[in-house]
């Protein structure tokens, strides 16, 4: 074998048995789980919604807004982690005299400024805001009859 083919050949092997072990824990836990479908299992879940009839049109638009706002300032968390090691970095600005700094600080403070205003803008018109939901009282069906829970609390509190 070529030595210039060696490494790529142990990525090959290290590639071919991760797969091999993904396959392999598959294919086990298909033989070894059990298989018992009910319509609770069936069914659809999303975005803790219950989907009543077709799925498209259910998906609140709010959860791609709030996708796009949170992309938005994942960016600009990248950006700014780029951008710091360039202003600080001597070399380069003892090379441009200092105005390579102040550049960049101008041009950074321009980026942050225009993802407050989209922020800003974001906020105001209620995109950020959540509708609470409901609480609704559970009700429990008991098979055990309700003289026995009075009786052990009863007992309980004698002993308080």
């Amino acid at each position: 074998m070529s030595p210039y083919l060696a490494p790529y050949f142990d990525v090959l092997i290290f590639g071919l048995g991760g797969l091999g072990f993904v396959l392999l824990s598959l294919l086990a836990s298909k033989l070894i789980r059990p298989k018992r479908p009910n319509i609770e299992k069936n069914s659809a879940y999303e975005s803790g919604e219950d989907a009543l009839g077709n799925a498209w049109p259910q998906l609140n638009p709010r959860f791609y807004v709030l996708a796009l706002i949170f992309l938005l300032f994942e960016v600009e968390i990248m950006v700014m982690f780029l951008w710091a090691p360039v202003f600080t970095d001597k070399e380069l600005l003892e090379q441009t005299g200092g105005t390579w700094g102040w550049l960049s600080l101008i041009e950074i403070l321009i980026f942050v400024v225009i993802l407050a205003i989209g922020l800003a803008y974001a906020w105001v018109n209620g995109h950020l805001n959540w509708l609470k939901s409901i609480p609704h009282k559970t009700v429990f069906k008991s098979v055990v009859p309700k003289k026995f829970y009075d009786d052990l609390n009863e007992r309980y509190n004698k002993y308080k």
